[in-house]
């Protein structure tokens, strides 16, 4: 349950725009991977098939080594 907590507050900060690109992966990792980005709300879903389809996360759910790379890339700078 506690971790059920957790992700609602994630949601919340996604939804509020607080979270940082490497947030926002490792939240919809978490969501792909529990299948939760396919019942929530019809964004989650969409935001998912994005980010799989863009190679930021593959498609079970793990972030990819591309999106790993640029997020080195922008916290070099």
């Amino acid at each position: 349950m506690g971790r059920m907590k957790d992700v609602a507050i994630e949601l919340g900060s996604f939804e509020m725009g607080e979270l940082s690109p490497r947030e926002t992966l490792d939240l919809f990792s978490l969501l792909v991977k529990s299948g939760l980005a396919w019942t929530l709300q019809g964004s989650y879903g969409r935001t998912a098939i994005e980010l799989v389809q863009a190679g930021y996360l593959t498609r079970d759910g793990d972030v990819s080594e591309f999106a790993d790379e640029l997020l080195e890339g922008v916290a070099a700078t």
